[in-house]
């Protein structure tokens, strides 16, 4: 899926339509110490893991989140896009 570099759209804080610079949200580095690292850490140890054999279920496609950067007044927003992508969201020129 495409989607463009700019975007002209609704700024909340200038309360009008500015145009925005559109990057793909990344994840942040994973703490160590939360909560569901630590359970997932705890079902590693030990005998029985996951079981073997093909998988039937396909996976569903991520919906993406975008940043747009208000270029007026540098405030970012987030927003998903709607659609689920197959393909890893590119932001073309």
């Amino acid at each position: 899926m495409k989607y463009p570099k700019e975007v002209r759209t609704f700024c909340p804080n200038c309360n009008s339509h500015q145009l925005h610079k559109v990057r793909l949200a990344s994840k942040g580095r994973a703490r160590s110490m939360a909560v569901g690292n630590r359970k997932h850490e705890r079902s590693l140890h030990g005998h029985g893991g996951k079981r073997a054999g093909e998988k039937t279920v396909k996976k569903q496609g991520k919906r993406q989140k975008i940043i747009l950067e208000c270029q007026n007044c540098k405030k970012k927003q987030e927003r998903v896009v709607g659609t689920r992508t197959k393909k890893k969201l590119e932001i073309k020129a």
